[in-house]
C-alpha cells in the first residue's frame, strides 16, 4: 500500500464493533488504542477481524495540545 500520508502506525485490531451503519475498529499500537469509526462497508472489504494486522493511517488538519492544571 502507497499513500501519500506519513501518520501511519502499525498494530493488532482488538475489537470490531459493528453497528447499524459504522464500524468501530480499536487497533492496539504498542500499548496504546486508537480508536476509528469507518463505514460497515470498508470494514467489510477489509475484512477486519481480532487478531489481525492493520495501519491506522492519521490525516488531521489541525493538532491540539493539553496540559494538566
Amino acid at each position: 500500500m502507497k499513500i501519500s500520508a506519513r501518520n501511519q502506525l502499525k498494530g493488532t485490531v482488538v475489537e470490531v464493533i459493528k453497528g447499524a451503519t459504522t464500524t468501530h475498529v480499536r487497533i492496539d499500537i504498542g500499548g496504546n488504542i486508537v480508536t476509528s469509526s469507518i463505514t460497515n462497508e470498508a470494514a467489510d472489504e477489509l475484512q477486519l477481524a481480532k487478531g489481525k494486522n492493520a495501519i491506522a493511517v492519521i490525516k488531521a488538519s489541525d493538532v491540539m495540545v493539553g496540559v494538566e492544571d
